[in-house]
This record gives structure tokens, C-alpha cells and sequence, in this order.
């Protein structure tokens, strides 16, 4: 073969790589702008079903503990066979979602169709992760931000298509989010088609025996001191998160007494800042460290969070951006750490730490629509916006050497 022919076929493996990086990226938005639109929304379900606000949590609590139970389950399952098939099926429970929260006429339909959400989340984020990944060549970290970019887009879309969709016609307006899992659906299933196709290449290519040196592991305790840490950043980023995306609309329009089209502008400026925050995470981790970054992440969020709850209205805003840029960073990055921290267990790692941001949000928000019912938003915000301070345990994280060392040797 000429030199000509193999530039053309590596050129064209690159080009369909990227074109499917994109394609998971893009299904990751269409997914989470689904699912985003269900806490944008909780004032009009207060407001129609006549519901708590520790009501309101349990809604928030069903549709992230399904997707948090379901993701490492699915994740360790598929890195013993996996399954593109389950790709478009993901899609299909969030049609289905979308559908119920359509006409759900009561509390308990509510919390059915958010499960069937969380379910459909569930499926998505291992088996997609696994394809990024699949599809990432060297760039682990720049792969695994497109794959999240996605998402932090389709999450900045949610408080917008609540303004524009939602509050004009009412909950029925949900049905036109069927459309969305329906293109969903079609491009799981093109992108399951180019996943097996790897799969069954990579099957029929002899196994070559290893002159590798033999494989260093580290030991049970360091995994879970390191794994902690982790487990520790998603909490405060998560239930921070959570109280921002579900709950700050109420201490907006309660405070400044604006409506909830003005209170989406925050949340907008939130999600927004965090796409592009995650875009660049993962290339400033390739090119600065993943430890780094991952405590800048979290601690550099918390003058601004200990700001927001006595800024005025257009100062809320300005926060909301930093606050996103910098948190949103480092979602990717603590991924790809632990995915380093565990090689060959790609879908097991992407789905317990999926499925840990969504119970770590589900719990909070249960204990923050308790702590609003029972001491009030602007308490609840307040003790919220000590959370980032918790990103100073990032600092004991080895440094990236330890981790590269260790999985470069496996």
C-alpha cells in the first residue's frame, strides 16, 4: 500500500472519528435539554398542581436517582458486552418522558414521567461516553469536553425553550420536545451502526501477545482515597448546582420581585457559561494537569458563590457567568482522572460518575425543598453558597505523574 493511500485512509478514519464525536455530542444536548427543562419548570408545576416545595424535590429526586442507580449498573455491564443498541432505546424512555410530563394531571404522574427520563439518561451517558472515548484517539481530555459541550449546551437551551415553548401554551407544550427525541432517536441509531462496526473490527484483529512491562495496579486503598476525593468534588459542584438550577428561580422572583421569564435569564447565563466552561476544560487538563484543574474548578467558584446571595439583579447575572465558566470545567476532567485511575473500565467509571452527579443533585434538592419549606429560599441559598469552599480537598489529589504512571503501565 502507498504512502498516498495510507495518509487518505488515516485522514478519513480521523474524519469519520470526529464526525461521530460530534455526533454523541449532539445527542448529549438533545438529551439534556430534555431533562433541564424539568427543573426549569418546577414554578409552573408548583403553581398548577399546587405542590411543596419539598414536593418539588422529590420530582428533582426521581428523575436523578433513577438515571444515578441505573448508570453504574449499565456502565459495568456494558464494559463486559457492550451494547450499541441500548443507544436509540435511551432515547425512546425520554420520548416517552416527554410525553407523560405532557399530561401528567398529578403529582404521581409527574414523578413517573421524570423516572422514565432518568432512565433514558441512564442509558445514554456510559454507553455514549464509551463511544467518545472509542473515538477520541490521544485526545482523551479534548474528547470527553466535546462529549460534555454538548450537554452543557443542551442545558443552557433548557431556561430558553421554558420562555419560548413552555410558558406561552402551558404543560402541554412538552409534547414539542417528542420531536427532539425523535431526531435522538435516529442519530443513536446511526451512531450505534458505526459502534458496532468497531466493535466487530476490532474482534476479528489477531490479539498480539504483550512485551509490555508487566502491569502495574494501584493498591485497593489508594483507589479509594483518590475515588473519595472525587466522590467529594461531586458533591459540592452537584448539589450546588442543583440548588442554582431548581431552586434560584424562586429566590429570584421572590427577592426582586420579577417574573419567571426574567429569572430563566439567569439560569441561561448559568448554563451557558458552563458549555463553554467545559469546552475548555478538558484541552487546559491535557495541557496544565488534571489535578489542576479540578480544584480550580471547584475552589475557584467560591468567592463568586458567597457573592450571589447579595448581588442585585443584573450583578446575579454577571455571577451566574463566572460561576458557570469555572465550575462547568471540570466535570470532563474528574472523568477522564478516574478513567486514568481505572483503565479498561471506561463505561464503569463514566457511569458511576454520571450516576453519582445525578443522586448527589436528587438528594440535595429533597434537603434544600425541606430546608425552603422549613427556614426559607434565602436561608437555603445562603448555606448553598458554601459549598465550592469543599474543592480545598482537591489539593490532596496525587498529582497527574502518579495517576499517568500507573495507567500508562497497565
Amino acid at each position: 500500500m502507498s504512502q498516498t493511500t495510507v495518509a487518505s485512509t488515516v485522514k478519513t478514519t480521523q474524519t469519520t472519528a470526529m464526525t461521530v464525536l460530534l455526533g454523541v455530542s449532539a445527542a448529549h444536548l438533545l438529551n439534556d435539554a430534555m431533562q433541564s427543562v424539568v427543573p426549569a419548570v418546577f414554578p409552573l408545576f408548583q403553581q398548577n398542581l399546587q405542590l411543596s416545595f419539598t414536593e418539588v424535590g422529590w420530582i428533582a429526586f426521581t428523575l436523578n436517582i433513577t438515571a444515578s442507580i441505573l448508570q453504574p449498573l449499565i456502565g459495568y455491564c456494558t464494559d463486559r458486552r457492550p451494547m450499541p443498541f441500548l443507544l436509540p432505546v435511551g432515547m425512546l424512555f425520554t420520548l416517552l418522558g416527554m410525553i407523560g410530563l405532557a399530561f401528567a394531571p398529578t403529582f404521581a404522574m409527574l414523578l413517573l414521567a421524570s423516572a422514565l427520563i432518568g432512565v433514558g439518561s441512564s442509558v445514554l451517558h456510559p454507553e455514549s461516553s464509551r463511544v467518545a472515548h472509542l473515538a477520541a484517539g490521544k485526545g482523551k481530555g479534548f474528547a470527553q469536553s466535546v462529549f460534555q459541550v454538548g450537554g452543557n449546551f443542551g442545558q443552557a437551551l433548557a431556561p430558553l425553550m421554558v420562555v419560548f415553548i413552555i410558558m406561552p401554551i402551558g404543560q402541554i407544550g412538552f409534547l414539542w420536545f417528542t420531536l427532539l427525541a425523535l431526531i435522538g432517536i435516529v442519530l443513536q441509531s446511526a451512531i450505534g451502526k458505526w459502534y458496532g462496526r468497531q466493535l466487530r473490527e476490532r474482534a476479528a484483529k489477531p490479539k498480539s501477545r504483550s512485551t509490555a512491562a508487566p502491569a502495574k495496579s494501584f493498591s485497593k486503598p489508594f483507589i479509594g482515597y483518590v475515588l473519595a476525593i472525587l466522590i467529594l468534588m461531586l458533591f459540592s459542584k452537584f448539589v450546588y448546582l442543583a440548588s442554582m438550577t431548581g431552586y434560584y428561580a424562586f429566590y429570584y422572583m421572590g427577592k426582586f420581585g420579577l417574573p419567571l421569564s426574567s429569572a430563566q435569564i439567569c439560569l441561561f447565563a448559568l448554563q451557558f457559561a458552563g458549555m463553554a466552561g467545559t469546552f475548555i476544560g478538558g484541552p487546559l487538563a491535557d495541557r496544565f494537569g488534571r489535578q489542576k484543574i479540578i480544584w480550580f474548578s471547584i475552589l475557584g467558584t467560591a468567592p463568586f458563590s458567597l457573592l450571589m446571595p447579595y448581588a442585585g439583579p443584573v450583578t446575579s447575572v454577571l455571577l451566574c457567568i463566572a460561576i458557570g465558566l469555572i465550575l462547568m470545567s471540570g466535570f470532563s476532567v474528574i472523568i477522564v482522572y478516574a478513567q486514568e485511575l481505572l483503565p479498561g473500565h471506561v463505561g464503569t467509571v463514566a457511569g458511576l460518575f454520571f450516576g453519582l452527579s445525578f443522586g448527589l443533585a436528587g438528594l440535595g434538592s429533597v434537603l434544600m425543598g425541606w430546608l425552603m419549606d422549613t427556614h426559607g429560599v434565602t436561608s437555603m441559598i445562603q448555606w448553598c453558597s458554601f459549598l465550592p469552599l469543599l474543592g480545598l480537598f482537591a489539593l490532596l489529589l496525587p498529582k497527574d505523574s502518579v495517576i499517568m504512571g500507573g495507567a500508562a503501565a497497565k
